[in-house]
C-alpha cells in the first residue's frame, strides 16, 4: 500500500482513496443563552457571523477565534459542493473528535447526537443530500466547563488554567470528512495477533448488509507474497474468523516479521466485501503489526521476552491549537522527538490521542500506554460516562500494534477516596476487568500511581529528587515491599492494602525538573535547574537512580514537553530541546536491559 495514502488519511487504519477534506474555515457562533436550538440556527445562516478553523477550538489562538472564556454552547456551519453517489453508494461524515456533546444537521435535518468528548462518530448523510447545488452541515457541541462529573483529563474547569491544569478544547478539535463508500461495506475492524496460538484474530463489522450472503475477503501481506488469506461467505452484520499464522517463521525470523521498537514491521491488510446481489464491492485497506504483550510476575513482556520500557510521559497539549495537533506533520515529530531522546515509549497522558499519531507509533516505532482522561467527582453518573467513552476508545485503538497497555485512572482522580471507600475501589475494579473482557490481549493497570487496587502492573509515581533515595526505594524488590509498607510518596498510600502484589513494578512518573527562562511564570512542584548544563546534571543523576534498580520493569520520565505552567519538559512547549537531545539519548539508552 502507497505510504502516502495512509499518512494523508485522517483514519489511517480503514482506508479508502474517496474521500473529502472538511477542515478549514467553518461558520462560528457562541450560545451563551443556548437559544440556538429554540431559534433554529440549524436552518440559518445569519448567527454565524464569525469564522473558525476547524480542527481547532475556538479557546485557541489557532482557531481565528481565540475566545478561552466560559462557553459551553458553540455552534458551527459549513458549506459543501457534493453530488449524491448513485443508488448503490453512500455518503459517510466523519467526526475525530468533539468536546463534548454534539448535535448534527444536514441541510436542516437532524441526523445524529454524540457523547463522549474524545471519542469518534459517523452518520450516513446520503438521504438529507439535496440533489444538486451546495450542502450545508450544522454542529452544535455542548461542553460544560465546570462539569467535573465529565471525563475532562487536564482541561481546567476554573475560568483560568491553574496549578497544572491548561485552557478547554471545546467543540471540533479533530478532523472532519466525507467518505463516499459502497451500500454494503466494512464499517469496523479490529485484528488481534494470538502469536501463542499461531492465529490472526479478525472481526469486521459490516454496514448495509442485504437479506443476502455477502463475500468478504481477507489478505494480509503482499499480493503476490501473502502471510494469510481467507474468503467466506457470511450473513449478518459481523465476521469473526481466525487467520492461521503457524507457518510464518516469526520464530526464528522475528526481525522480519514481529513488531517491536527496535523493528516496527507492519503488515499490509486487504479486506473486501461483494454482496451477493452483484452491487458494489467495497475495499478497505488498514495493517497489522504482528506482537504480543503480556506480563509476568516482575517483567513486561514483549514478543514472549523480557522488553524494559524506556517511556516518556507525553500530554498532546500545543500552545496554539491546545488539544489539536497544529498538523499531521506535527504528530509524526512528536513521535520522532521522543525517540530522539532515547525513549522507546510514551504514556499518552489524560487524553485520547489522534489516531494519526498512533499511527506513526505503529510505523517509526514505539510502545504507548494509553490512558482515558479523568472525571473528577465520583458518581454513578461519571462512572457510566467513563465506561461509556472507554469501549468506545478501546474499539477505536484495539488493533494498533503500538497501544501496550490500557491506563483507566490515575492518581485516583474520579475515584478520590479510593483508599477509604469500597464502592470507589469497586469502581476501579470494574473498569479493570471490563477492559480485560473486551480486550484480554494487552495488560491494564487498575489505578495508576498510588493507591493501586487491582492490576496487571504496579505503576508507582515518585518524584523524589534525591537521587540516593530514590535508589535506596526501589533498588530491588526487598526495597520496594519495604517502600510500599512504609514509604507515602507524595502523602499517598501505592497499594491500599499494603501489600505488593504479583506484578511488575514500573515508576510510571518521576524526574519532572523544572528548567524554564521565566520561572516566576512556572508551578515548580518537582525541583528545578537553573540552565542545560544544570538539566543534564539532574537528568543522569535521576536516570542513573532508576536504572540501578533490579526491581523495576521499566520507568516514565515527566515529561516529553513543557505543557503552559509545567515547564518540567525535555522540550519546551515549542518543542525546541533544552539540553543536547544526543547527550540525553544517551542517558536514557543506559537503562536498555
Amino acid at each position: 500500500m502507497d505510504h502516502a495514502l495512509r499518512e494523508a488519511h485522517p483514519r489511517p487504519r480503514l482506508v479508502r482513496p474517496d474521500w473529502q477534506d472538511l477542515c478549514g474555515p467553518w461558520g462560528f457562533a457562541h450560545d451563551d443563552g443556548d437559544v440556538g436550538v429554540r431559534d433554529g440556527w440549524w436552518r440559518e445562516q445569519a448567527p454565524f457571523q464569525n469564522t473558525i478553523t476547524v480542527p481547532f477550538p475556538p479557546e485557541s489562538a489557532a482557531s481565528g477565534v481565540a475566545a478561552p472564556g466560559r462557553h459551553p454552547v458553540v455552534w458551527y456551519r459549513r458549506e459543501f459542493d457534493l453530488v449524491p453517489p448513485g443508488p448503490d453508494r453512500r455518503v459517510l461524515l466523519h467526526f475525530g473528535a468533539v468536546d463534548y456533546r454534539a448535535d448534527v444537521w444536514v441541510n436542516g435535518q437532524h441526523l445524529t447526537s454524540h457523547e463522549g468528548g474524545h471519542t469518534p462518530f459517523s452518520v450516513d448523510v446520503t438521504d438529507a443530500l439535496a440533489d444538486s447545488g451546495t450542502q450545508v452541515v450544522t454542529v452544535r457541541a455542548e461542553d460544560g466547563s465546570a462539569d467535573l462529573e465529565q471525563p475532562r483529563g487536564k482541561q481546567d474547569w476554573r475560568s483560568e488554567p491553574h496549578v497544572i491544569w491548561y485552557h478547554r478544547t471545546t467543540g471540533i478539535w479533530q478532523p472532519v470528512w466525507l467518505e463516499a463508500v459502497p451500500r454494503t461495506h466494512v464499517r469496523h475492524l479490529r485484528l488481534t495477533p494470538l502469536l501463542g496460538e499461531g492465529v490472526l484474530d479478525v472481526e469486521i463489522g459490516l454496514a448495509g448488509v442485504g437479506p443476502g450472503p455477502v463475500r468478504v475477503s481477507v489478505r494480509v501481506g503482499e499480493p503476490d507474497d501473502p502471510l494469510a488469506e481467507d474468503t467466506y461467505l457470511v450473513r449478518g452484520d459481523t465476521v469473526r474468523r481466525r487467520l492461521p499464522l503457524d507457518q510464518l517463521p516469526y520464530d526464528v525470523e522475528p526481525e522480519r516479521y514481529l513488531w517491536s521498537p527496535e523493528t516496527p514491521n507492519l503488515h499490509d491488510v486487504r479486506v473486501t466485501v461483494e454482496p451477493a446481489d452483484q452491487g458494489v464491492t467495497d475495499e478497505a485497506l488498514s495493517y497489522v503489526g504482528l506482537r504480543a504483550v503480556g506480563v509476568d510476575n516482575t517483567h513486561f513482556l514483549l514478543n514472549g521476552r523480557p522488553y524494559y520500557l524506556r517511556m516518556v510521559l507525553a500530554q498532546g497539549y500545543w500552545p496554539d491549537t491546545h488539544l489539536a495537533a497544529p498538523s499531521g506533520d506535527a504528530l509524526r515529530r512528536e513521535v520522532e522527538l521522543a525517540r530522539s531522546l532515547g525513549f522507546n515509549g510514551m504514556r499518552l497522558h489524560q487524553k485520547v490521542e489522534d489516531p494519526r499519531l498512533l499511527y506513526w507509533c505503529d510505523r517509526i516505532g514505539m510502545c504507548v500506554w494509553g490512558e482515558m482522561p479523568a472525571a473528577y467527582r465520583f458518581s454513578s453518573r461519571s462512572v457510566a460516562r467513563t465506561v461509556r467513552e472507554w469501549l468506545a476508545a478501546v474499539e477505536r485503538d484495539a488493533s494498533h500494534a503500538c497501544v501496550v497497555a490500557w491506563v483507566p485512572f490515575n492518581e485516583s482522580w474520579g475515584v478520590p477516596a479510593a483508599e477509604q471507600r469500597e464502592d470507589q475501589r469497586d469502581a476501579v475494579r470494574a473498569v479493570h476487568h471490563l477492559l480485560r473482557a473486551v480486550d484480554p490481549s494487552r495488560p491494564t493497570l487498575g489505578n495508576d500511581g498510588w493507591e493501586y487496587v487491582t492490576g496487571n502492573i504496579l505503576g508507582v509515581h515518585d518524584y523524589c529528587n534525591d537521587p540516593g533515595l530514590l535508589t535506596e526505594r526501589y533498588r530491588d524488590r526487598d526495597a520496594v515491599a519495604r517502600t510500599v509498607r512504609e514509604v507515602r510518596p507524595g502523602g499517598r498510600r501505592l497499594t491500599v492494602d499494603g501489600g505488593v502484589p504479583a506484578a511488575p513494578v514500573v515508576l510510571t512518573e518521576f524526574g519532572g525538573i523544572l528548567c524554564t527562562a521565566d520561572p516566576d511564570t512556572a508551578w515548580n512542584g518537582y525541583g528545578a535547574a537553573g540552565d542545560a548544563e544544570a538539566l543534564v546534571h539532574r537528568y543522569r543523576e535521576l536516570m542513573a537512580a532508576v536504572q540501578a534498580s533490579s526491581a523495576l520493569a521499566g520507568f516514565c520520565y515527566t515529561q516529553l514537553t513543557d505543557t503552559l505552567q509545567e515547564r518540567n519538559g525535555l522540550l519546551t512547549e515549542h518543542r525546541e530541546p533544552k539540553a543536547d537531545p544526543a547527550v540525553l539519548a544517551a542517558i536514557t539508552r543506559d537503562a536498555a536491559r
